[in-house]
């Protein structure tokens, strides 16, 4: 049996670790007087994302933990009720941090280089509370931020621009991926006088692809009050596809 195998490997590692070849899954059965291609093809499926996903919270400070507690506490609750009044439904709001950390008193160095309060001081608390937020009304993104920040929010973070369900443009890079796998399996089969006889192998790999401005988010971004340019999301589908080649 014959292989062709269009994925290039350095020949300097496959002459040290000649075990890897052993290390191998196990060859897939042809005909004796075919040839085995593989191939490796990708393919792309963009769209207009619907969801953007961001964090956003409150940092507080007090002398005492409960003080800092109370604190956090009261603008944390401004926060929830501005995105519920925004429209933000609960099954989209999720807390994704919530922290109590000390905060201590700076070291002094005195003239002669030495720290002159060696042992480290408590002089407060801070209090750390973020939820992590589905925005699904894309257009009304920026003006939701500005609200956040009006009663309270201090920490914003994102967004990650995403698609609610990406079935559709998942199926549609992996249809175009198939595609041009075969088209290459074609081209090398012609190429080495031989046709492709059948499939004999796929597997696939794929996930999202960062976002890409184009002229419909400026159309939004000038609508907001923070601006905001959600692009495009990209769907990627990687097919390994094996081929059997006889004459």
């Amino acid at each position: 049996m014959k292989m062709l195998r269009f994925a290039l490997a350095p020949l300097a590692l496959a002459c040290a670790m000649p075990a890897a070849a052993q290390m191998a899954g196990p060859v897939p059965a042809i005909s004796p007087t075919s040839t085995l291609l593989s191939v490796n093809a990708e393919a792309r499926s963009f769209r207009k994302p619907d969801l953007a996903v961001f964090s956003a919270g409150v940092t507080s400070q007090g002398k005492t933990a409960v003080e800092a507690l109370d604190a956090n506490s009261a603008d944390m609750n401004r926060v929830l009720a501005a995105l519920k009044k925004a429209g933000i439904a609960d099954r989209d709001i999720q807390t994704n941090n919530l922290s109590l950390n000390p905060l201590y008193a700076p070291q002094v160095v005195g003239p002669d280089g030495r720290v002159e309060n060696p042992e480290p001081r408590i002089i407060g608390y801070q209090v750390n509370n973020q939820v992590s937020v589905k925005q699904r009304k894309l257009a009304d993104f920026g003006k939701v931020l500005d609200t956040l920040v009006s009663v309270g929010a201090n920490q914003v973070n994102g967004p990650s621009f995403e698609l609610d369900d990406s079935d559709a443009a998942m199926d549609e890079a992996r249809t175009a991926a198939m595609a041009k796998a075969r088209q290459r399996a074609e081209l090398y089969a012609k190429a080495a006088g031989l046709k492709v006889k059948r499939i004999v192998s796929i597997s696939e790999s794929g996930g999202y692809s960062p976002p890409m401005p184009v002229m419909y988010a400026k159309a939004m971004a000038e609508a907001a009050p923070t601006p905001i340019a959600a692009g495009e999301v990209g769907i990627t589908a990687t097919v390994a596809v094996q081929f059997e080649l006889a004459q």
